[in-house]
């Protein structure tokens, strides 16, 4: 905003992390009303707007560069309040649908701790913003305007009732339970279509002490996949070691297959998956907490970039889709998009006519991308319902199980899988001429037969020492190396204050 720009003023409804990315990219231009329906937490509390928050929260590090973009030295802030920067694949013991990854140096990484703690370091930041204030325990009952533009909100607040909010933007990451659709349509915009693949997954969560010297050592985050190849529900297990010593468990299933919140079905349910590990390693544990448990986490996806939307308004992260969290995107997606917005604003200006349907249509490539991948794996499980998969996509489908089936042998596949699975390219990179090259290459031979846990890994869980066992310490420089020959691996630039090696 230049000192003869009139002032600016934007409206985010919503206090999510998606919408206190967004304030602090607009708070560059104009000041910033964040209206939330909660009160918002002064540290990292429960919110009551966000239940999925009590579930494993992985921040892939395509989603933390996009956010350290937006908010430099937002990792390090992670990491001072208890969250950990967890190297991919070296600090991931992971079965996926074709077996185990095996644990090579640093390729991606990912941060990892409760979304609680996440949020709250992120919203210290932007409500900290000069120019950035709260509107809490308000909610928004219309936008203003008509369907050519928005001029502002009309809200419920403590004090006082319709109060009109006027703005010269307003967006909407209100999350799962926007009425942004309703809105719009309200003022004449008729032309919003709707999609969605459901395959009934139900989530379940419990909080364990972590084992004396397990976050010590850096204990790693186990993972149990299920196979969508296989007619069966889809069941996951994972443990992730989160701040003050826990480790956070969240167990998964889809339609005849769902776990409870039966405390005593948690450890058995952990054990009937694919593989055993996860309830092995939760045998014995100190339980913190009871057992959460989440339904509802269908894919839905609103098209307003195709829609005629009116000046003045655009939607982001979870207002826009939201996604199967099994799958990790929804953080990712909505920081990679904002980030997209903020290019566009400094390019073109708050005030750039249509700035509103230029921006949703900048965070579209993004949601396409994370859809397509969640969706067509979701479609394929039994009693799934929603919209079928493209033509050809069961040719794509077979590709792309062979490039998985290569991970678990090939490094540079390993790479490659990474590479588009924590975001950091689109699964184009997997069609390569260097990737296919590899995955024509590919088979099972060699594959682990069991979880790759090191002996002090197993010893330091209480696991019988006589199981199979990784190495103690990845050759990292020298694995890394040979992969960057093949496919590049992504590691950032030794100048990336995200990147880096802690």
């Amino acid at each position: 905003m230049t000192q003869s720009s009139p002032p600016r003023h934007a409206v985010v409804i919503g206090g999510s992390l998606a919408g206190l990315l967004t304030a602090a990219v607009l708070a560059e231009h104009a000041t910033v009303t964040i209206i939330e329906a909660d009160t918002l937490p002064e540290g990292p509390e429960p919110r009551r707007g966000l239940p999925q928050a009590r579930h494993t929260h992985l921040l892939w590090s395509g989603g933390a560069r996009a956010i350290e973009e937006i908010l430099p030295g937002i990792t390090d802030d992670w990491q001072a309040a208890g969250a950990f920067r967890r190297s991919l694949p070296s600090d991931l013991v992971s079965k996926t649908a074709q077996g185990w990854l095996p644990r090579h140096g640093e390729m991606q990484f990912n941060i990892s701790c409760s979304r609680d703690l996440l949020d709250s370091v992120i919203r210290s930041r932007v409500i900290g913003l000069a120019g950035v204030t709260t509107l809490q325990q308000s909610r928004v009952r219309a936008l203003e305007g008509g369907a050519d533009r928005i001029t502002g909100v009309r809200v419920d607040t403590p004090g006082e009732e319709n109060r009109l909010v006027t703005a010269d933007l307003v967006v909407d990451a209100s999350g799962r339970g926007s009425r942004a659709r309703t809105w719009l349509e309200a003022l004449g915009v008729s032309d919003l279509k709707e999609a969605g693949v459901d395959s009934g997954l139900v989530y379940a969560t419990r909080i364990f002490e972590a084992p004396e010297g397990a976050h010590a050592m850096g204990f790693p985050i186990i993972n149990v996949q299920s196979d969508p190849r296989v007619p069966v529900p889809g069941q996951t297990a994972t443990i992730v070691p989160i701040e003050n010593g826990q480790w956070q468990a969240t167990l998964s299933g889809t339609y005849g297959g769902q776990p409870t919140s039966d405390p005593e079905a948690f450890i058995p349910f952990a054990k009937g998956v694919r593989d055993p590990i996860v309830g092995e390693l939760l045998e014995g544990k100190k339980p913190l907490t009871g057992v959460s448990v989440t339904q509802g986490t269908a894919n839905r996806r609103i098209f307003f970039e195709k829609a005629e939307l009116p000046d003045g308004f655009f939607a982001v992260g979870d207002s826009v889709a939201t996604f199967n969290p099994l799958y990790g995107q929804g953080m990712t997606v909505a920081a990679q998009g904002i980030l997209a917005v903020r290019t566009l604003l400094r390019a073109k200006g708050l005030a750039h006519p249509s700035i509103g349907i230029e921006a949703q249509r900048a965070i579209a490539p993004q949601v396409a991308v994370a859809w397509d991948l969640a969706t067509s794996q979701d479609i394929k499980y039994p009693g799934a319902t929603g919209m079928k998969p493209r033509a050809g996509a069961g040719v794509l489908n077979a590709y792309v199980d062979r490039l998985m089936t290569g991970a678990t042998t090939k490094e540079s596949l390993t790479a490659a899988l990474l590479q588009v699975i924590t975001m950091n390219r689109a699964p184009t990179y997997w069609v390569r001429p260097a990737v296919v090259w590899e995955v024509l290459r590919a088979s099972e031979h060699g594959a682990l037969k069991a979880a790759p846990l090191t002996a002090a890994e197993r010893a330091v869980a209480g696991l019988d020492l006589d199981g199979p066992a990784a190495p103690e310490a990845p050759a990292e420089a020298a694995q890394a190396a040979q992969a960057a020959e093949t496919v590049d691996t992504g590691t950032s630039d030794p100048a990336d204050p995200v990147g880096r090696a802690r």
